[in-house]
């Protein structure tokens, strides 16, 4: 069974903030409907109180040619929910099941691609965050230097912006915040970008801005309109995002980056027996 599939939900939502006030009402009706309508272009500009122009304006600031092509695409992905789902077990897994789909339809393969190809080129990889995007960080760190990339992982606001006057062209820098407003993130991005180094956002905002000192934005989705987000670990679509870039950069010299790893899992296991020996 198929159970990934491309959904415009996710987009309205990360093009969110570049709406105007009437095509936000008309993201509002599409994020939160849950019934079957017709969809026709005058029956949804009757029903909002807006014109059809509005409509095609919305749909191509989600980056279709027009409301026709975005209506075709969010009918053939629609699905009514009639189930009264109680169980407070599977909520939490339709919840995992809603973000692997919202992860599916947003991820660029080509953009994936490139970021390997920068972290083979890059002679020092760092990555920062805060709060639990800082866990996540440190999680890419331990990862990827099991196979032979030279990366560290930052969470200190003071480190982070001390790093800032130590980049280079030599170097990638992975900035996380699911918000778009960590400012000591931010900071470091503009500052290494200005200094020659790729830079990768990995953020669930889509925000023009960021474009001017970032060489690659990673959007994720949010966990915001999510039934049981307040549960789910926002560290979750963030490693999704890490084990897509990992499976891909792996897979570059794969011989090589699996010896690496084998390397690594002997060091790591001869320590824990010399450690028990000494017991």
């Amino acid at each position: 069974m198929e159970y990934y599939v491309k959904s415009v939900v996710p987009i309205i939502k990360m093009n969110y903030e570049k709406f105007t006030t009437v095509e936000k009402s008309i993201a509002d009706f599409f994020i939160s409907n849950q019934e079957k309508v017709d969809l026709s272009s005058r029956s949804i500009s009757d029903r909002l109180y807006v014109s059809e122009a509005s409509l095609s304006r919305f749909a191509q600031k989600c980056g279709y040619r027009g409301y026709r092509e975005f209506v075709y695409q969010y009918e053939s992905t629609f699905i009514e929910d009639t189930s009264s789902i109680t169980k407070g077990t599977r909520l939490i897994l339709n919840s995992y099941q809603e973000l692997l789909n919202k992860v599916y339809s947003l991820v660029d393969e080509e953009q994936i691609a490139r970021i390997a190809r920068y972290l083979g080129e890059a002679t020092r990889v760092l990555v920062c965050g805060k709060g639990s995007s800082g866990h996540a960080a440190e999680e890419m760190e331990l990862r990827f230097m099991r196979i032979g990339v030279n990366i560290d992982s930052l969470r200190d606001s003071d480190l982070i912006r001390m790093q800032a006057i130590f980049q280079s062209k030599q170097n990638l820098v992975f900035g996380i915040t699911i918000s778009g407003e960590a400012e000591d993130v931010l900071f470091l991005l503009r500052e290494a970008r200005r200094r020659g180094a790729k830079t990768v956002l990995i953020t669930a905002h889509n925000n023009d801005q960021f474009y001017e000192f970032c060489s690659e934005i990673v959007l994720m989705p949010s966990l915001k309109y999510l039934n049981q987000g307040n549960v789910i670990s926002p560290q979750f679509p963030i490693l999704l995002m890490f084990d897509l870039i990992y499976a891909c950069y792996s897979g570059l010299d794969k011989g090589i980056k699996e010896w690496m790893h084998g390397n690594s899992l002997r060091a790591l296991s001869a320590g824990i027996k010399k450690s028990k020996g000494r017991e």
